[in-house]
Formats: C-alpha cells, structure tokens, sequence
C-alpha cells in the first residue's frame, strides 16, 4: 500500500527528469492556458531581485492560485518552485498525490497544527535553494474575505534568513468559482472563463534584528493586506470588524 499523508514521497519530483516533463507541462500546456482562461495581469515583478531563494506568501482563493502564481513568475524562479499543499487535501490519494507532485512539485503540509516534520522538509527544500510558495491561511477563503495567518512562512524566514515576498491575486475565485474555490459568493457565481485576474508582487522583507516571528508574521499579513487595499481599491480589505458590531 503506497504511503500517503506527511508519508508520500516527493523527492521523485525533483529528479532531473521529472523537472524536463514539468517544465514541459508548464510551457506548453499550463502556463499558456492560464493566461487564456484568466486574461492574467502581472504586476511587482521587479520586486524580485536577487539569486533567491523566495518564500512566495500569498492570500488564497481558489485552487486556480497556483497555476495562476505559476505563470505570473519568470521561468527561472518557477522551474526551481516547490509549493506547500494542504496534506488533508492533495496528499491523501495516491493519483491525486502523484498528479499534484507531478505538476505543481508540491510537499505535504499539515495546515492544521504545528508540525515539525511539515515545517523541516519545507526548511531543507529552502535550504536547497528552492524557492516556496506557502498558503499561509492554511486553506481557500471560506467567505472571500482573508484570514488569519498562520506562522509557518514567518518561522522559515526566520529560521533560513531567506526572503519573503509577499503576494496578492486578485479576484481569482471569479475564475471558474464553482469548480476551484470555496466560498459561496464565488460557488453561487455564473462560472467564468475570463475574468481578469491580477497577481501582484510586493517588497522584499527580511526578518529584522531582534524581531520575533509573532511580529514579522504580522508585518507578512500587513504587507498583503497593503497589496489587496491597493489593487482591489477596497480599503478595508483585511480588516476585521469590531467584535459585537
């Protein structure tokens, strides 16, 4: 019986020839769909600057998110790109497993608890000079509207000194919402084959002297929340309203 869960293998993923087909799926058939089905719009690439590697951190809609971070991201980044997918989620079947690891070279995380064992093969993938895109809400927007992060992205950043780039995309869940995302305003919605989707990259950042993950994590979501005010023109757009209002 394959093993399943935090258990699948996934350094078959990385192999030389596995990154030829991949990068052959991306090319020929993933990116350039995307940006058909999307109109996608781009914006911050040259926020990233240097040899890397980058902790990607983004707020999540839709499970279009990764093929739409994919074909915004310059193909040197993207071919050296490991996503942290929810292991309830992707890891739990074996065909599932093996496609998602096949197109995306994904990793299993555990977004519902602190998991050591999730959090070093994050570590030593970064550490391989693999740049990461993390989800740090832990799973789609059940409401539209963005969550708490969790602070895994913040403890790799700590932890590796590496460089987070923070991330907005902006109305992906229009993008075919009863298919890919959660929440019901987008489940509910006519299904769209073109909705204009903007992905936007933010200013580099670097945990500070001194500062504890609780704070940078906070400075992360701030640092989203800046990007969707400006792109989306909601200025509450992360704001949590008043308790009892």
């Amino acid at each position: 019986m394959p093993k399943l869960g935090l258990d699948y293998p996934t350094k078959w993923g990385r192999s030389p020839g596995i990154r030829v087909v991949r990068n052959l799926i991306h090319s020929t058939f993933l990116v350039p769909y995307t940006r058909y089905l999307s109109t996608l719009e781009v914006r911050g690439l040259e926020k990233i600057q240097g040899d890397g590697p980058f902790i990607f951190v983004a707020n999540h809609t839709s499970n279009m998110d990764t093929p739409l971070v994919i074909a915004a991201l310059p193909g040197a980044i993207r071919r050296r790109l490991v996503v942290a997918a929810a292991m309830d989620n992707f890891f739990m079947d074996s065909r599932r497993a093996l496609r998602t690891v096949l197109v995306f070279n994904a990793i299993p995380i555990d977004r519902h608890k602190v998991n050591r064992r999730s959090a070093q093969i994050a570590f030593d993938l970064v550490q391989e000079d693999w740049n990461l895109l993390i989800y740090p809400e832990g799973g789609r927007t059940p409401d539209g509207e963005l969550h708490e992060f969790k602070g895994g992205a913040a403890y790799l950043a700590e932890r590796s000194m590496k460089t987070v780039i923070p991330m907005y995309i902006h109305e992906s869940g229009w993008l075919q919402g009863p298919k890919y995302a959660k929440a019901a305003k987008f489940v509910s919605a006519p299904d769209q084959h073109r909705h204009h989707v903007v992905v936007v990259f933010g200013d580099a950042m670097h945990v500070e002297e001194g500062e504890n993950i609780r704070r940078f994590n906070n400075r992360i979501v701030d640092a989203v929340e800046h990007l969707g005010r400006k792109v989306s023109g909601d200025a509450t757009y992360g704001i949590k309203p008043a308790e009892g209002l």
